[in-house]
């Protein structure tokens, strides 16, 4: 199944709309070219509502928020509703600052969302900014480990079903979830958290891998989570002597250009709970 969500992006070609931050846009963009995807990145209000119009899904990013354009996230957010286009919160920082935390709350207030993406942190900002919390919301720490698993994906889990989206919470274990399924997903490579934005590229990838597969969104997003840990693992691999973290930034990518479903197959790590 993950192999599929991975040729139908590459079959179907998927333009996504990025409003993201600008410290990645780069890479986002050449993210979602390597994966087999199309990236066109609009933030000006007088503009996103005809970009979010072409395009198949829209990547909300509020990395580096501003009052400009968080109007021009509801618009494009709610526009695509209208189109029937799946939305991506990435709520980088919520629980930072004031601004960051608010305006999460409200894009996943006033938005349909498919998928909210983050880590352990502002995902359980969210949802204690989203309403009560109780039992293992306020119990769960700051990092999914095995020791707190089982607490981890009941919370993703509960809080999946109260957004009414996929939640996919990505650290050193991976947690993506509906209210009743979860994937735990156990790819990936430390020095990732070298990178500026592998998260970032995260979200654009998982856009694609949405607007491509609109019958299998929790595989979809699943699929994409391993396609970035395992291009770590890959990447990895294949450093030299001398290399840092901006030719592994490179190598990451140019794994994700030639990964192909047989490969992704054989090197997915996960289990379904």
């Amino acid at each position: 199944m993950l192999g599929c969500c991975l040729e139908n992006v590459r079959k179907q070609v998927p333009l996504i709309h990025n409003i993201t931050n600008y410290v990645t846009v780069n890479d986002v963009a050449n993210v979602l070219l390597a994966c087999g995807g199309s990236p066109i990145m609009s933030d000006e209000l007088e503009d996103v509502l005809e970009i979010t119009a072409i395009c198949g899904g829209l990547n909300i990013n509020i990395g580096t928020l501003n009052k400009r354009t968080i109007s021009a996230m509801l618009a494009a957010g709610k526009k695509s509703n209208e189109l029937g286009h799946p939305v991506l919160l990435d709520p980088v920082g919520a629980g930072a600052s004031k601004l960051r935390t608010e305006t999460a709350i409200s894009l996943m207030k006033e938005v349909r969302l498919d998928v909210i993406r983050g880590n352990i942190s502002e995902i359980k900002t969210l949802a204690q900014g989203s309403g009560t919390t109780k039992g293992v919301d306020a119990d769960v720490a700051d990092a999914v480990t095995e020791e707190n698993l089982e607490e981890a994906v009941a919370f993703a889990k509960s809080f999946a079903g109260r957004s009414g989206c996929i939640v996919a919470i990505t650290g050193a274990i991976d947690l993506v979830a509906d209210e009743k399924t979860c994937y735990v997903i156990r790819n990936g490579h430390p020095e990732m958290g070298k990178i500026t934005g592998t998260g970032c590229q995260l979200s654009g990838m998982m856009t694609a891998y949405l607007t491509a597969n609109p019958q299998n969104k929790l595989e979809a997003a699943a699929a994409a989570v391993c396609v970035m840990g395992l291009a770590g693992e890959i990447g990895w691999s294949r450093m030299q002597e001398g290399d840092g973290n901006a030719t592994y930034r490179n190598r990451i990518i140019d794994a994700i250009y030639n990964m192909d479903a047989n490969t992704l197959e054989k090197g997915a790590k996960y289990e379904v709970r």
